[in-house]
Order: structure tokens, then C-alpha cells, then sequence
């Protein structure tokens, strides 16, 4: 059995320039854990491969596509391949997210 404790793991260097932490990276799926502290988000993007998120802590904004709205925890958010999305904490709090990107992509999120 491997148990992964995100804090125990580096922070990635991404484009978004904020906590994003690898739990998992396999052939058949990916997932992170992004901490979103009060007023940062990402940058809108599009992935290559279906994504769920999965707000672990805090209420951020989830875009999909046209939509944004507040997500309270313990709730799940999907975002369909090739769709616009971005997580955005709006709040004073900060916001953790579980985001699972399956299957694995094979070419990087395309910036917006």
C-alpha cells in the first residue's frame, strides 16, 4: 500500500504560478492538489482529457465553459475534455482541490 500526504511533496512549477502538489500520476490518470490562497486562481484553460474537481476545502468559484459559480466543500464539479475551466478563490479562506484528469494527458493544457 503507498500513502501519499501532500504535504510531504514538492510544489510543482506551473504556468499558473500557484500550490499544486502531484498525489498521483499513472497511466490512466493524473491527480493534484491545488491550495488556492485568498484572491489567486489559474489561468483559464482547456485540458485534452475529461476532469473532475473535488473541493476538498473552502468555497471557490468553478468555471466551466460559460458557467461560474461558488462550490462549497465536499463537492464534486465536472469538466468534459476541451472545454474552458479555471478555479478561482474569491473568498478570504483558502480553497484546497482535488482535480483528477482522466485518462492521463498526453499533451500539455492549452493557456488561454
Amino acid at each position: 500500500m503507498k500513502i501519499v500526504n501532500p504535504n510531504d511533496l514538492e510544489i510543482k512549477q506551473t504556468p499558473h504560478g500557484v500550490d499544486v502538489r502531484m498525489l498521483y500520476d499513472k497511466e490512466t490518470a493524473q491527480a493534484v492538489q491545488i491550495t488556492l490562497k485568498p484572491g489567486e486562481a489559474l489561468k483559464p484553460h482547456i485540458t485534452p482529457v475529461d476532469v473532475f474537481f473535488f473541493i476538498l476545502e473552502g468555497t471557490p468559484h468553478v468555471m466551466v465553459g460559460n458557467e461560474k459559480t461558488r462550490v462549497q466543500s465536499n463537492c464534486l464539479v465536472e469538466s468534459p475534455k476541451d472545454i474552458v475551466h479555471c478555479l478561482y478563490n474569491e473568498s478570504d479562506k483558502p480553497a484546497r482541490i482535488l482535480v483528477v484528469k482522466a485518462p492521463k494527458p498526453q499533451s500539455a493544457a492549452r493557456l488561454l
